[in-house]
């Protein structure tokens, strides 16, 4: 009888360790990960960890460089002026650059990006995409000085005032870029509307 009962309890025993098993190696992989990331090592944060208004600018940079590369290569497909086309095609390269790093961050950051436009800017594409030639032209260029104004705006402010240190980098990196979008915009613009008035 001891001894069906001894093979009872380390029976037991083996069973208790085996269902602790897999247990254990989840713990250790999820710890291996961690550090795989390094994530709180080089300031990457805990996913989840951004501030409302760091999460809001993450959210509205993604939805706007989006739209600057839908509505870049609208504009390489139905800009008349040599200088928007090549405008048009700056944007795509430069905000799908963009768009791979804050992807990147957002993923580090266990945040979720948006596939597709907001509606605001769903109707400006759907609005220029009914336009050709000169009216493309001037129509996109004016959404391009406002929109770069507003964005070298937001972006600054956010290189100052965020609260995420690698949100912060990633607004600082890009303002200048965008600053430059912004002097070339209106450099087209000016040269269009000078075109026109002649």
């Amino acid at each position: 009888m001891d001894f069906v009962k001894r093979a009872m309890q380390q029976m037991a025993l083996c069973m208790a360790l085996g269902a602790m098993i897999p247990l254990l190696a989840a713990a250790q992989g999820m710890n291996s990960t961690m550090d795989q990331k390094g994530s709180d090592k080089m300031g990457m944060g805990k996913p989840g960890s951004l501030s409302p208004a760091d999460q809001k600018f993450v959210m509205k940079a993604a939805q706007g460089g989006m739209a600057e590369v839908q509505l870049g290569e609208l504009a390489k497909e139905k800009g008349s002026s040599d200088a928007v086309k090549q405008f048009g095609q700056r944007m795509v390269d430069d905000h799908s650059k963009a768009n791979d790093q804050l992807k990147q961050l957002a993923a580090n950051k266990g945040l979720d990006l948006p596939s597709s436009l907001d509606a605001k800017d769903e109707a400006t594409k759907t609005r220029l995409s009914k336009l050709s030639g000169d009216a493309f032209d001037r129509a996109y260029m004016k959404d391009m000085v406002a929109d770069h104004t507003k964005d070298v705006s937001e972006f600054r402010r956010e290189s100052q005032s965020a609260k995420d240190p690698d949100v912060k980098n990633f607004a600082s990196q890009t303002l200048p870029t965008l600053e430059d979008h912004l002097k070339s915009a209106k450099s087209v613009d000016s040269g269009l509307k000078t075109t026109a008035s002649k």
